[in-house]
């Protein structure tokens, strides 16, 4: 699989175009933060966006866009309900209902494993688009990764470079072979392992130096290098454990 250009996108289990790499906006304040984050990525070429309501700035990223002056066609953007919004029958109805209306492109879970997709798929007979889910070189979750290829589900990776927890010399080394960034490094390892990615900026330098991951490509000896440091750590909390 080549993944060669900002425009290349992974294409879902309905045919629907994803961009590989997008931008996440957690935490991002609403009003001029993430106005100007979500319009200098856009002039950056990213074309995926992703939000949510509990990050409050649904709003901003509305504005960004219409000021960027992208067709809204041209751009994939993700938003999530918060858990209390509705119970969980009653958002898959509408969630069906509005996909098969056109008003979405695709329905996509956020933090499921295995067990409940299995529940999901036995209970509703649906199999989401996109699973968004932790994933980095701590957290490799291999199994999940291959049962989503096989049930034909996109991951997608939040918190892709661990908060700013780079300083392992593994990347560092390979930072360094490749003239890149152990973040760009750690982008490249999700694109090549089929991973959606969405690392967070809200400076214009980073957000310009995460999109400059497709003039590389890691080799198989690399990439397990990168696996190997897994050590199942989560800098945010198990699904299993919380609610989000």
């Amino acid at each position: 699989m080549e993944i060669r250009s900002i425009t290349d996108a992974a294409v879902l289990n309905n045919g629907v175009r994803m961009p590989w790499l997008g931008l996440g906006v957690f935490q991002v304040a609403d009003g001029e933060e993430v106005r100007n984050a979500v319009r200098w990525a856009i002039e950056e070429g990213y074309r995926s966006i992703d939000t949510a309501a509990g990050y409050r700035n649904e709003t901003g990223v509305g504005q960004a866009i219409r000021e960027s002056g992208v067709p809204r066609e041209e751009l994939f953007i993700t938003t999530k309900l918060a858990n209390s919004d509705q119970g969980y029958e009653s958002t898959l109805r509408a969630f069906e209902k509005l996909y098969t209306e056109g008003y979405i492109r695709a329905i996509g879970v956020s933090n499921f494993q295995i067990h409940h997709l299995e529940s999901l798929k036995e209970t509703s007979g649906i199999i989401p688009a996109v699973n968004q889910v932790e994933f980095h070189p701590l957290l490799t979750q291999k199994e999940l990764l291959a049962y989503c290829k096989r049930e034909g589900i996109q991951l997608e990776a939040w918190s892709p470079i661990m908060k700013g927890n780079l300083d392992l010399p593994v990347l560092k080394e390979l930072a360094a072979k490749y003239g890149k960034t152990p973040a760009q490094i750690v982008l490249r390892w999700d694109l090549q392992l089929g991973v959606v990615t969405i690392p967070k900026s809200v400076r214009r330098e980073r957000i310009a130096e995460n999109a400059d991951i497709f003039d590389f490509e890691l080799s198989e000896e690399d990439i397990r290098a990168i696996d190997a440091l897994n050590k199942d750590h989560r800098f945010g909390p198990h699904p299993d454990e919380f609610l989000f």
